[in-house]
């Protein structure tokens, strides 16, 4: 496409081979010294006018500490410090199957597009009594509420708004967008009433431009420690762009960021640029404008962000340790006072950051300190009680290890756009690769949240195959690619189905696609714009859709899916949301305004803004009146699932298939109370044709019987070849148990002579 984004370079995420402690390096600037950075001058007391919004006027200032995050952190922290409670849960070890039985199956909200009722807030519309009642009869027993706690920045006593969908946290309080802390405890009960947990989230690896990092800017007490921020002296302020009205910084252009990097000021290039636009985000670094400090002294900084310019990284090993205390007082704020069961660790894969050899990319993904810090973090939340899960888009060697310490779940990057790659192309084969590529390197699917649609694109980094095993070979389509290549097949693979030929869906930086499941499946189709998509459309879409919900839920693990799947959403016309895209973040056409229980079937807009986009399914309760609707049918899925306890199975192999759009996962289902463990297969067809073959496996008993555990009827026999035949209708999808021949009883022959003595 001619307005495709243009990509940097690449480079491999493995450790530096030769590091910048084992090389001889040029000698620092003495400037740059450590005992001449700890010479400080005095704090001067400078009289201004009240009203300033500088680092001089001390009720600026004692405003926006009332308002930090780490002052927040200080006082909730020793309030847990020295209590009994802190000693009751063991905390050292990740504990994926403990996690799933607390809950298994999520529904994951976005706060900003839930249409509610007329004056209720997203938290009281998350807790009424209608919609866990619907949630029950589907089988969901969590919600992920999604951030609600205030997001944003500051830009002198005005709040600003999030620039990422409030994943740039400003306060440890709830944003009275949402509600507030008592519409959250209440949510909890609710929950707690249907059998349910919520799940809140932390994000360990930065904030937003809020009361910290302002503090940060003025040079004050320990906040300039909360993040990677070099103070620039004035003597090399003519490095630095200039910032224009209106901003307080600007990006560095990759030649000022080599340039300060040869400098010893910063590390420099890193491995990847996140969310890379050219003249918008070309580097990882931006400079600050000039900012009176507290001691009446102008200061200037560059400071590191993996994501966007207003996400100011965390510095997770400075002497103050003011940013772990402050993501640690997060934490136990949501789980010790608002009553969260479990937190979701955003950004968490970028909390290390380390000097490379000279010309080398710094050190930046799969760094150890990343895992020291998860270990904390995980550790932390599993001491008082609760779980968390981690959504690290990085190699599976990076998941592997990180939850090795760290998170007892991991978001599934692995097969997620695996299997809508197989979707889009009828073809199974990449999605076989990544499993078995996944169960090789020892991350087993029990310890992956497999999510449908959440708020973030379809990624399509395929950052293992394109980062750390970019030169290594591997077999698809009949012929050796290296990974790269085969990281760029999937993606035109992707593109050409989704987006070349179809309005529906948009392209996100290089990161992947902007779309919904349903719309995703409507362009498999040939559907170019919404208005293609006709009610003769919906009950194909609807089989595919239940197809990939059959996929995510008969695995082991956990089984996600949002608002938006429930209620089979399609895109935003581009036209509605041109003002929130026209900087290049695409994922606004697929967070729709969507209304779960018929709150406000007038509403055009969410509360907050959101357009409504076209419902495909209807409302929950509208739904479950008709046994053949989507949320009926899902709820059918799930039983299934519970019933067979399949959530905490082993996946033991994904064998060859006869053809290309049928899938093949075995599983160990392990018997409780002793009982012998149970063999069981999902048997999925991608396509939309009616499929025969053959499912052969080494893991299958010959002459064991084969059953549908929906219908409970026999439907084949293992032969001695370890296989058996499976018709699958368009879409259609198979959860089969394996029982074994019962042994027949042998006719006890009485002994001959025996009988003649007699």
């Amino acid at each position: 496409m001619s307005d495709a984004p243009v990509e940097p370079p690449t480079t491999t995420s493995s450790i530096p081979e030769i590091s910048f402690d084992e090389q001889l390096y040029p000698a620092r600037p003495r400037r740059l010294r450590p005992r001449d950075q700890l010479r400080r001058s005095n704090l001067r007391r400078i009289a201004t006018d009240p009203r300033s919004a500088i680092g001089t006027n001390p009720s600026y200032v004692e405003w926006l500490v009332r308002q930090s995050m780490l002052k927040d952190s200080d006082v909730l922290s020793r309030q847990l410090s020295g209590q009994p409670s802190m000693w009751r849960n063991p905390y050292a070890r990740p504990d994926a199957r403990r996690a799933i039985e607390t809950a298994d199956v999520w529904f994951t909200a976005y706060p900003i597009s839930l249409i509610t009722r007329h004056g209720q807030s997203f938290l009281d519309a998350l807790g009424q009594q209608e919609l866990w009642d619907a949630f029950q009869r589907i089988g969901i027993n969590a919600v992920h509420t999604g951030p609600v706690k205030r997001a944003g920045g500051l830009l002198g006593w005005q709040e600003t708004p999030s620039v990422d969908g409030h994943f740039d946290r400003i306060s440890t309080q709830i944003d009275p967008l949402f509600g507030d802390e008592e519409a959250f405890r209440r949510l909890t009960d609710v929950a707690d009433e249907h059998g349910g947990s919520v799940i809140d989230d932390i994000v360990p690896g930065h904030t937003g431009k809020g009361a910290d990092y302002r503090l940060a800017e003025m040079g004050f007490k320990d906040y300039p420690g909360i993040y990677h921020m070099i103070e620039i002296p004035p003597e090399d302020w003519h490095l630095l762009p200039e910032v224009p009205p209106g901003r307080d910084a600007v990006n560095l252009d990759p030649a000022t960021e080599r340039e300060l990097a040869d400098r010893g000021y910063i590390i420099g290039e890193l491995q990847r640029v996140i969310f890379y636009t050219p003249g918008v985000k070309e580097t990882n670094w931006s400079a600050t404008d000039a900012v009176i400090g507290v001691d009446g002294q102008s200061r200037r900084w560059v400071y590191l962000h993996y994501f966007k310019e207003g996400q100011p990284s965390i510095n997770w090993l400075d002497p103050t340790f003011a940013g772990m205390r402050l993501v640690i007082g997060d934490a136990l704020h949501s789980l010790g006072d608002l009553g969260s069961s479990a937190l979701r660790l955003d950004a968490n894969g970028f909390l290390g950051v380390e000097k490379s050899a000279e010309g080398m990319p710094a050190w930046s993904e799969g760094h150890p300190l990343s895992h020291a810090a998860n270990h904390i973090i995980a550790g932390m939340v599993r001491k008082v009680g609760g779980f968390t899960f981690q959504e690290l888009n990085l190699a599976i060697e990076d998941i592997r290890d990180t939850g090795a310490v760290g998170a007892d779940l991991s978001y599934d990057f692995v097969s997620r756009p695996a299997y809508q790659h197989a979707l889009a192309t009828g073809d199974t084969e990449f999605l076989r690769l990544a499993l078995r590529q996944s169960l090789e390197l020892g991350v087993e699917p029990v310890t992956l949240v497999h999510g449908m649609q959440n708020h973030d694109e379809l990624t399509y980094e395929l950052v293992h195959w394109a980062t750390q095993h970019r030169d290594d070979l591997f077999e698809f389509r009949g012929r050796e690619v290296t990974g790269g290549e085969l990281a760029e097949e999937i993606r035109a693979d992707l593109t050409g189905k989704l987006t070349d030929t179809s309005e529906l869906n948009m392209v996100f930086t290089q990161n992947g696609i902007a779309c919904t499941t349903a719309s995703l499946i409507a362009a498999t189709r040939g559907a170019t714009t919404v208005d293609d998509v006709t009610d003769e459309d919906v009950p194909a879409i609807r089989e595919a859709h239940l197809l990939l919900c059959k996929y995510n839920a008969w695995q082991p693990g956990v089984f996600a899916l949002s608002g938006w799947d429930l209620t089979g959403m399609l895109t935003l016309p581009r036209s509605e949301v041109a003002d929130l895209i026209a900087r290049g973040d695409t994922r606004w056409i697929e967070r729709g305004a969507h209304d779960l229980v018929d709150a406000a079937p007038e509403a055009e807009r969410s509360s907050s803004g959101m357009p409504r986009a076209r419902s495909l399914y209807g409302s929950l309760p509208s739904q479950l009146q008709r046994d053949d609707s989507f949320a009926s049918r899902l709820a059918e899925i799930i039983a299934v699932r519970r019933e067979q306890s399949i959530a905490v199975a082993t996946q033991i192999d994904v064998p060859d298939v006869a053809h290309p759009g049928m899938l093949v996962l075995v599983h160990r289902l392990d018997g409780a109370d002793g009982a012998a463990p149970v063999l069981q297969l999902t048997v999925l067809n991608f396509t939309d044709e009616e499929l025969m073959g053959t499912v052969r496996s080494d893991q299958l008993e010959a002459r064991s019987e084969v059953v549908d555990a929906v219908s409970g009827e026999v439907i084949a026999r293992v032969d001695d070849l370890q296989s058996f035949p499976v018709q699958l209708e368009p879409y259609g999808g198979l959860f089969l148990l394996l029982r074994p021949e019962e042994p027949v009883d042998e006719p006890v022959e009485e002994d001959a002579e025996a009988g003649a003595d007699a």
